[in-house]
C-alpha cells in the first residue's frame, strides 16, 4: 500500500489544530506541519501529536503550500487547513481507496461547511468540494498569494465521505480573515491591472440575492442569513479595497 503524507500550514492554531491532526491519526503514514511564527502552542501540539514540524516564513498561500509538498515522503499527499478535520467514514474511505487508487492521481473530497455550530446545507454550501488527496509527483501548487489552487494529471476521481470544516468560531474572527484575506487579493488584483468601477458596488446586493434567495440560504435559518450576508459583504469587499490599492500606488 502507499504511503500517505498529510500537509498543514499553520499559524496560531492551537485551538483548531489538535481536531485537525487527531482526524489524521492512524490515517496518514506522517504529518508535516508548516508553522510560520506563531506565538501560542501550536507547534507544541502539533509535536504532541508526532508530527514533522517545520518554521518557514510565510510567503503566500500558494508558496508554502507548495514548500509543505515538497517536504512529504510519502507517495500521496492529503492537504487539510487547521479547521478541518476528516470524518471517521473518509479515513476509512481514504485507507480503502488507496490500497488500489488505479486510475486516478488526484481524488476530490465533499466538505460540509459548518458555521456557528450548524452545518450549512444551502446557500452555495451544498455539493462543495476540493481537491486534497493527490499523488505527489502529480501535483503542484500555483504561487498565488491566495486561493492558491493545486493541479493534479488527470485523471482524477472523487471520495463519498466528507470533510468537516468548522469555518468561523466566532464573528471576530471571520472579520480579521476578511480582512487578511480581501486584503491579499486585492493586491493581486492590482498586480494584474485590474481596477475598481462603480458598478463594482451592485456584487453586494446581487451576491445576497444569489445566496440567500436562488441558492437557498433562506432554508438553513438564522445562520443561513448572517452568512449571506458576511459572504456578500466579503465579494463586495475584495472590489472595494481595490480604492486602497490604487490610492497607494497610483
Amino acid at each position: 500500500m502507499p504511503r500517505l503524507s498529510a500537509v498543514v500550514i499553520v499559524r496560531n492554531e492551537e485551538r483548531d489544530l489538535p481536531a485537525c491532526l487527531a482526524s489524521l491519526t492512524g490515517v496518514a503514514d506522517e504529518i508535516v506541519v508548516v508553522d510560520s511564527g506563531s506565538t501560542d502552542k501550536t507547534r507544541d501540539i502539533a509535536k504532541t501529536f508526532g508530527a514533522r514540524v517545520i518554521e518557514r516564513e510565510f510567503a503566500g498561500f500558494g508558496p508554502q503550500k507548495q514548500f509543505a509538498l515538497e517536504q512529504a515522503t510519502g507517495d500521496w499527499v492529503i492537504n487539510l487547513d487547521a479547521d478541518e478535520r476528516l470524518s471517521p467514514a473518509l479515513g476509512e474511505e481514504i485507507l480503502q481507496r488507496l490500497k488500489n487508487p488505479t486510475p486516478f492521481h488526484g481524488f476530490y473530497l465533499p466538505f460540509h461547511l459548518y458555521f456557528l455550530r450548524r452545518r450549512l446545507r444551502f446557500g452555495g454550501a451544498l455539493g462543495e468540494k476540493h481537491l486534497r488527496l493527490f499523488r505527489r509527483d502529480k501535483a503542484h501548487y500555483a504561487g498565488k498569494d491566495i486561493h492558491e489552487g493545486i493541479s493534479v494529471e488527470a485523471p482524477l476521481g472523487r471520495l463519498r465521505h466528507a470533510v468537516r470544516h468548522d469555518s468561523y468560531e466566532n464573528f471576530g474572527e471571520y472579520l480579521d480573515k476578511c480582512n487578511r484575506y480581501t486584503g491579499l487579493i486585492a493586491r493581486n488584483k492590482r498586480r494584474q491591472g485590474r481596477r475598481f468601477h462603480g458598478w463594482n458596488h451592485l456584487r453586494l446586493p446581487w451576491e445576497f440575492v444569489v445566496r440567500y434567495g436562488i441558492k437557498g440560504g433562506f432554508l438553513d435559518g438564522n445562520a443561513g442569513f448572517i452568512y449571506a450576508v458576511l459572504s456578500s459583504y466579503y465579494a463586495w469587499l475584495k472590489q472595494v479595497r481595490l480604492l486602497d490599492e490604487e490610492a497607494h500606488n497610483g
